[in-house]
């Protein structure tokens, strides 16, 4: 019987509790608290801030916006390829050498343009690379030394 008592209490503790779990935890009052909805844009910047993602969603949003970043010429003949977090460098690549080298002749614009969006000391450098080469075929006929089609391109 003692038995049965102490369990019928500890069930009309239970009940209690959620009673109490339900009338004061489960619902928001007037006043704002963890558990409000908030829009999704500040549920996303909390989330970023939390992680510290800041910079990579940062960077992400420049591979996203790079026509309008740089303009739409040099972004018809360059884009970015990759960014490397730790040494804040942006590589790009161009299509062309000649691409490549008037993007050098503007890297610091662009570095100082990418920090005004990005903030401040995200890119550091831009490694610009120019167009990939095409596949070495050595023929029969080679003069000592040379590199093959390598010697002339890019």
């Amino acid at each position: 019987m003692r038995a049965a008592r102490a369990q019928a209490k500890q069930r009309g503790e239970q009940v209690r509790e959620k009673r109490e779990a339900k009338r004061h935890g489960l619902r928001s009052g007037a006043r704002s608290d963890g558990r409000d909805p908030v829009p999704l844009g500040a549920a996303l910047n909390r989330l970023l801030t939390e992680r510290g993602w800041e910079s990579s969603a940062a960077v992400g949003g420049v591979m996203g916006r790079w026509p309008q970043i740089v303009g739409p010429d040099i972004a018809a003949h360059c884009h970015p390829s990759s960014y490397d977090e730790a040494a804040a460098v942006l590589t790009v690549q161009c299509d062309s050498t000649a691409w490549a080298t008037q993007l050098r002749w503007l890297a610091r614009q662009l570095v100082a343009r990418l920090n005004h969006e990005l903030g401040h000391g995200t890119v550091k450098t831009i490694k610009v690379l120019g167009p990939a080469a095409p596949a070495r075929g050595y023929g029969r006929l080679r003069a000592p030394g040379s590199k093959g089609p390598g010697d002339t391109w890019g």
